[in-house]
């Protein structure tokens, strides 16, 4: 099979082509385990951490890819419910213990031994793939291959970061950066919280135009003053720099949910609080671990419900490293998906 495959850590300024392009044996299913043809694959911010060594990969040489769909080609001897011919998907959840307090409280998010598709097992940049059969979930039939990629993570994790965030209907929504989540959240905060505002933070000028488009009512750069203060923020950036400003445009008793697996740049330098500005008057920080097996889940039948159509951009598979480059660079609307032959 084709696969693009990173072999090295490296910095995509100083490397734009991480990924090579290689012929790889096609993945044996275990017992309980499907095959994979893959057909779509997302393109994540992620996988820029993987690359760059902010959440690296645990072996290399390693396939990425987490927001994966395609049709079963092969079944595994204990497998009991997918059939050769479903139409599956695969999220950033690839596998946890099952057996620990977290997974046994619904919240696989949390395990020790939690591993990532595409990071710690490889992922769907390639023809086939295997996972097992209880990290795989019908994608419902409303939705292409290419527009039910994104919803695999940055809309299932969207949903999770929403969820967090308590909102009730008639309260202000920051969000800020507006890429492939971001965007997702929008449209399901028009759906199911028709009384509530959106406003958006983002560097680029296209963003807070496209923000506009679907619906929401401010726009700004990340630094700037919302002209009232939000109850909730949901930060999607790969900053450090963007959480202080959220922290000041909250509401008293407001919360910000970081939706990031890593953040770039000095701390020491970026993260620089007046605690009377920022963290006084009971505001809270909370992050985003992951995601549950129930997020996906709930999430895709939300999709569906809502008719969530996410904006794509599309790729073959050969020109991965260019969609992994115009998302370092910040050339983005919607989200970006890997078409694989």
């Amino acid at each position: 099979m084709k696969a693009m495959v990173l072999k090295r850590l490296c910095n995509l300024k100083e490397n734009r082509t991480p990924l090579e392009l290689m012929e790889l044996p096609v993945p044996v299913p275990g017992a309980k385990e499907i095959l994979l043809k893959v057909s779509a694959c997302g393109v994540c911010h992620t996988e820029l951490d993987e690359i760059e060594g902010r959440t690296p990969p645990p072996r290399l040489p390693i396939v990425p890819g987490h927001q994966v769909v395609g049709r079963v080609e092969a079944i595994g001897s204990q497998v009991c419910d997918t059939k050769i011919g479903d139409r599956v998907g695969v999220a950033w959840i690839f596998s946890a213990c099952g057996i620990c307090k977290f997974c046994l409280a619904g919240n696989e998010n949390l395990c020790e031994s939690f591993e990532a598709t595409g990071r710690d097992a490889n992922g769907g940049y390639a023809q086939y793939m295997t996972v097992a059969e209880i990290f795989a979930y019908a994608i419902p039939a409303i939705f292409s291959d290419a527009q039910a990629a994104p919803l695999l993570c940055a809309g299932a994790i969207g949903y999770r970061s929403l969820r967090l965030t308590g909102l009730k209907d008639g309260q202000r929504l920051g969000l800020t950066g507006f890429g492939a989540s971001a965007h997702l959240v929008l449209k399901m905060v028009k759906y199911r919280y028709p009384n509530t505002e959106v406003y958006i933070f983002a560097r680029s000028p296209e963003e807070r135009a496209f923000a506009l488009e679907l619906g929401a009512v401010w726009a700004g750069d990340t630094s700037k003053n919302a002209p009232y203060k939000l109850d909730s923020i949901i930060d999607t950036t790969p900053a450090w720099a963007p959480i202080v400003a959220a922290l000041a445009n909250l509401e008293s008793g407001g919360r910000l949910v970081i939706n990031a697996i890593r953040k770039e740049g000095d701390r020491q330098s970026l993260l620089k609080l007046d605690y009377p500005v920022h963290l006084w008057q009971e505001k809270e920080i909370k992050s985003v671990a992951n995601i549950t097996r129930c997020d996906v889940k709930e999430f895709l039948g939300l999709a569906a419900e809502m008719n969530l159509q996410p904006e794509v951009q599309v790729f073959p598979l050969e020109q991965a490293n260019e969609a992994l480059l115009e998302l370092k660079t910040g050339k983005i609307r919607g989200a970006k998906v890997l078409k694989i032959a």
